[in-house]
């Protein structure tokens, strides 16, 4: 079956992918790549978050995954920078920010069974949308219908869940976080660990649900949805965080990234010598 996979260039997507493409062996698979989240000239937002993208995109984009795929090394059960991935691909892994409009013939003519989203930078439409035969899925840092939006993991370590949840959903319409729900996974919260940490922990479990429901889906078997109007909770739409915000996230002694933290992770897509 074709898999048509929608991803960002970030970090955590990488991390993701790493999860992910080992369980869909078997599968024709392609990748597009959202070169960010949202508009590109926004507003200046805090400077706290400005570390955080650049941890996020320039970090390991320009500096760390550069160096990995000219020198090839990497430990034998370690992490593949995105250019190692397409080891599981049948082409190479293309960037698409344009898939509503002029890009929508190159992601069309992967001709998909089922698209699966995971922290794609833009909203699909629905020539977009309609594009698979087994629909769209996608994957939220965060239990819907309560934190919908951006940066959901921040929102429920700054409301003090001890919990976190991924949420496997459908993708209906242009909506965003509207879908049916198919299925959470959970992570436990670290107080002790950076709001990084927590995100790109959370992928290992969210990964693990999409691939055992893509298989279904792609088998026959039919996946039940709930619609989210129906649940008790409804939950709201978050934006960035504010300055405020961020100051009381960090008054809890929670900190957006930590640098040995870091090291731990750029370790695990380098072998040491």
């Amino acid at each position: 079956m074709k898999i048509t996979i929608l991803s960002n260039r970030d970090l955590a997507s990488c991390v993701a992918l790493n999860h992910l493409l080992p369980m869909l062996s078997g599968h024709s698979l392609r990748i597009f790549l959202s070169s960010r989240v949202g508009k590109k000239n926004g507003p200046k937002g805090p400077e706290a978050l400005d570390t955080l993208k650049f941890v996020e995109q320039d970090l390991f984009n320009l500096l760390m995954f550069p160096l990995i795929d000219r020198s090839e090394q990497r430990s034998a059960d370690g992490l593949l920078s995105f250019k190692g991935l397409e080891r599981y691909l049948d082409a190479p892994i293309d960037e698409l920010n344009d898939i509503n409009g002029e890009g929508l013939l190159k992601y069309a003519e992967t001709d998909p069974d089922l698209v699966l989203s995971i922290r794609y930078g833009v909203i699909l439409r629905d020539a977009a949308i309609a594009v698979p035969k087994q629909g769209v899925l996608n994957l939220h840092s965060g239990r819907l219908p309560n934190y919908k939006g951006v940066m959901a993991t921040f929102r429920a370590l700054l409301h003090g869940d001890s919990e976190l949840n991924m949420t496997l959903h459908t993708i209906d319409d242009s909506g965003i976080d509207t879908g049916k729900i198919i299925a959470y996974s959970s992570f436990p919260v670290d107080l002790n660990k950076s709001y990084l940490w927590h995100v790109l922990g959370l992928y290992e479990g969210g990964c693990r649900l999409m691939a055992t429901t893509a298989q279904k889906i792609l088998s026959g078997d039919i996946v039940q949805g709930v619609e989210q109007s129906s649940l008790p909770e409804q939950g709201e739409y978050f934006t960035f965080p504010t300055v405020d915000e961020l100051r009381k996230f960090t008054d809890l002694g929670f900190r957006l990234v930590d640098s040995d933290e870091l090291a731990d992770m750029a370790g695990m897509f380098m072998r040491e010598d």
